[in-house]
Parts: structure tokens; sequence; C-alpha cells
């Protein structure tokens, strides 16, 4: 492994699906729901959940730019999620589900900035991407009960009708870049 980890961090909806699509890249490292972009230190679950502190549901993870770059990562980003609908993920509404990167350096962003661009400029959407592109902020790690959500609770209706079609997605679209033990 890499010694020369970079970190990248997401938000595109409710972490645990998030989660559950990241950890399953080669090349991805310590994929962590937790909470960004808001006004307190240490925001809990419920109030995040209610948005009361401003946070995003968000991951944050490591990854070897040696085995999958930072534009693959966006590419993952923006096929798994709709990055058209302002605060809102399907039936997950308020702005603790935006749709956000929040960038670690000049260069991730400019590629963030690029890759909406290039969508944008391609039609790849039906409506404009409202996707925020913000400098990284404190990101608090979220209660050990959301670690790994989809994984140890695939049985769950949540898990199976909403992260369920986005493993399938990713199986189908990037299945040369999964982790063999997920394909």
């Amino acid at each position: 492994m890499n010694t020369n980890l970079k970190t990248a961090t997401f938000a595109n909806g409710c972490f645990w699906c998030t989660e559950a699509v990241f950890q399953r890249f080669k090349g991805v490292y310590n994929v962590k729901s937790g909470y960004t972009g808001g006004k307190i230190k240490n925001p809990p679950y419920r109030e995040v959940c209610q948005g009361r502190t401003g946070h995003a549901e968000a991951i944050q993870l490591q990854y070897d730019p040696e085995i999958i770059s930072y534009l693959e990562l966006l590419q993952v980003f923006f096929t798994t999620h709709d990055p058209t609908t302002l605060n809102r993920q399907g039936n997950d509404v308020g702005t603790q589900y935006r749709s956000a990167i929040y960038y670690h350096s000049q260069e991730q962003c400019n590629e963030a900035n690029a890759m909406i661009e290039i969508l944008e400029k391609e039609h790849i959407f039906d409506s404009k991407i409202v996707t925020e592109v913000t400098q990284a902020m404190p990101f608090y790690d979220a209660e050990d009960d959301h670690a790994s959500y989809y994984d140890n609770n695939k049985l769950q209706g949540y898990c199976q009708y909403i992260i369920d079609p986005k493993i399938a997605k990713i199986k189908k679209l990037f299945k040369e870049q999964l982790l063999e033990s997920y394909l």
C-alpha cells in the first residue's frame, strides 16, 4: 500500500449508501461515515437528521492515487446519486442530504469543477447540477452503529430498496475497479 494516501470527502445523500459504494473500490481505504459542513462541533446524529446543525451526512476516505484517481472517485460520486436535486436524495429530504464535494487541495477543487462543467456541457443530467464544491471543513465521525451499516444490515428494508440498486449499478459500471471480495 502506498504511504502517500490522499483524503477525499463527499456528501451525496445518506452516508449509509455512500459508504457502502466507496468501500468496495480497489485503492480506497478507511471509509468513514460522518458529518461535515455545519456549525457546531461533534454533532449528534439526531440533531443532524433534523437539519439543526447545518451538517451534511458525508463520508471521508483515504485513497491511493496510484490505484484509483480522484477523477475516478468523482465519476463514482456522480454515477451513484442525483446531483441535480437540491437538499434531497430520493425520500431523504433536508440540507443534511445535499450533494457536496469537500476538496482537500486546489487540484481536487479544479478537478471537481471541471467534471461538473463537462457533465453540464454534455447534458448528462436532465437538470442543472446543484453539487456544492467547498473547501473541506472539520469532519466528525458518525456514531459506531453507522459504521459499515449496509454490510451489517443487508436485510433491512432501506438497504434492500435504496442501497442494493446502487451496489448493482457499480458492479455493472465499475466491475474492473471493485475489490474481488465484493463481486
